[in-house]
């Protein structure tokens, strides 16, 4: 895990330095804006990261959740937030 700013950590990723970086910030941002509101903040990530980095992204927030997903190579984030908040964050077109 890698520890990040503001309480979250990267459970896996394999997305290049950048994309992770700014691809967290994204989602610190989203959740923080919508903290109440998981639909809304997954919505947030999804359409940046369809703007910035082509289709299609794929979103999840939530606690209490598994998941096997297929995604193309460097293109997946799976996160926590003040250890129960999980964001995950794939691409597959």
């Amino acid at each position: 895990m890698t520890p990040s700013k503001k309480g979250w950590l990267t459970e896996h990723t394999d997305m290049p330095e950048e994309m992770r970086v700014e691809t967290m910030e994204l989602c610190v941002t989203a959740c923080e804006r919508f903290a109440t509101n998981n639909e809304s903040a997954a919505k947030m990530i999804k359409e940046s990261m369809d703007k910035k980095f082509g289709s299609s992204w794929h979103v999840v927030i939530g606690e209490g959740f598994g998941f096997e997903v297929t995604h193309e190579v460097k293109n997946l984030l799976y996160m926590f937030f003040g250890g129960s908040l999980a964001v995950c964050v794939w691409k597959c077109s």
